[in-house]
């Protein structure tokens, strides 16, 4: 029996590290990756593959004879995010139509590199580790990027993404990349297999009660997916919309004041949902601020904490907020020294607030 269970146990450990083994050489994953809880998407259901683009159709070749080019200007032009896949940081600097990117967040802004000009007010970067989707915002499409040789090279494109997609997210417990069309209240879902790159698109989910209003982002929570508070021409009152993220069905409306109705993101941190704003109900951007509250239904009440020029410098219009690591980072405009803040929260408090560029 002994002798038995030596064997058993050499088989199972053989059993396992073979089936590792295979799992890190097919999918790419790692025993350090937390895996998606979403079933792999095996490509049979779909709405459109991406059109695979000139240089994408010989990828190697094509970045054999990419020139890295560094960014020349000395200060961004309203820039919209920054984000950290794997051990490098990209901004999107949005008026200047291009993405920068670096491994470092101490050098100048003259030693980052261009991964893309090729986009018009780009808005933000989602990434999964394999493929990097650029919302090219002005152009109604989506731009995919791989990683070739230390290269970005744009592989795939998807034109016709409702009016000024605005913002695009990677969720890996559904292992799906959403973009969101700003002005037509659609959200277009892509995916791709685990062991291809190739892009497609599986879905266009939409709220009609979104179409023609102006909707920044959206952010999920918990399973579910809220829409932030947008501004339309017939000045309909703001509210902001959740939704189950697998049904799309709304859940509920949460009204919000005419002061806060053009809002640009919100990020739940601790026990806080904090809240950008770009303008009141009319479009004046002197409203812009940034708050936060522990309830959103208690925003109509005005019972929020206004944390804008407390924290920060106030009189800019703050933007979308992320987190790299253990650092939130709030990207801002019409502020010429003050154009990416980050800031770290412990128990609620915010500290270690710092200008980065």
């Amino acid at each position: 029996m002994g002798v038995m269970k030596k064997t058993f146990n050499r088989l199972n450990l053989t059993i396992n590290a073979a089936v590792i083994a295979l799992c890190i050489g097919i999918t790419g994953c790692s025993m350090n990756k937390k895996a998606a809880s979403a079933p792999a998407y095996d490509a049979t259901d779909y709405v459109k593959e991406l059109e695979i683009t000139e240089a994408g159709q010989n990828k190697e070749s094509f970045a054999d004879s990419l020139e890295v080019i560094k960014n020349f200007d000395t200060k961004l032009s309203v820039p919209t995010y920054i984000t950290k896949v794997n051990d490098t940081y990209f901004i999107v600097d949005c008026y200047h139509n291009r993405i920068i990117y670096s491994d470092s967040l101490d050098v100048p802004l003259t030693e980052w590199y261009i991964m893309t000009g090729e986009a018009t007010q780009p808005h933000t970067l989602a990434s999964d580790g394999t493929v990097y989707l650029v919302d090219d915002t002005e152009n109604n499409r989506i731009l995919v990027f791989e990683k070739v040789d230390d290269k970005f090279v744009n592989t795939q494109i998807l034109n016709g993404v409702g009016s000024r997609p605005h913002y695009s997210v990677y969720d890996e417990s559904s292992d799906t990349f959403y973009v969101w069309s700003s002005k037509t209240g659609e959200l277009f879902c892509l995916r791709h297999t685990p062991d291809d790159t190739r892009m497609y698109l599986t879905d266009i989910r939409s709220i009609p009660e979104l179409n023609g209003i102006y909707v920044r982002s959206f952010s999920i929570i918990d399973g579910d997916i809220y829409f932030v508070s947008g501004v339309s021409d017939d000045g309909q009152k703001g509210k902001i919309y959740c939704c189950d993220l697998k049904t799309f069905e709304i859940k509920k409306t949460i009204d919000v004041p005419d002061e806060l109705a053009g809002m640009v993101q919100i990020t739940k941190i601790g026990d806080y949902y904090y809240i950008s704003t770009s303008t009141d109900l009319t479009g004046n951007q002197d409203y812009a601020t940034l708050v936060r509250t522990k309830k959103l239904e208690s925003l109509i009440k005005s019972d929020y904490e206004d944390i804008y020029s407390t924290y920060f410098v106030g009189g800019g219009t703050p933007y979308y907020i992320s987190n790299i690591d253990d650092t939130y980072y709030l990207t801002e405009h019409r502020l010429m020294d003050h154009q990416i803040w980050s800031f770290k929260v412990a128990g609620n408090e915010i500290t270690d607030v710092k200008t980065v560029y």
